[in-house]
């Protein structure tokens, strides 16, 4: 029989800002992620909000789902 590849995976939930959009908000949190926790491999957005000032969009914040590889 074949050897079989077990991985074993955490998850973790974070969430990233930016004045910028929702796309450096996401590679904000996956940077920071990247820095305490090594083998990302995908990541999954949960929840989007925007942040108002004065009736304009002043900033994005995005939670978002990593999977590691432990």
């Amino acid at each position: 029989m074949p050897e079989v590849n077990e991985k074993v995976y955490k998850l973790i939930e974070v969430t990233g800002t930016s004045p910028v959009s929702m796309e450096a908000a996401m590679e904000n949190a996956i940077e920071k992620a990247s820095k305490i926790e090594t083998n990302l491999e995908w990541f999954e957005l949960l929840n989007t909000r925007g942040m108002l000032d004065k009736g304009r969009v002043s900033g994005w914040r995005v939670t978002i789902k990593i999977r590691a590889v432990l």
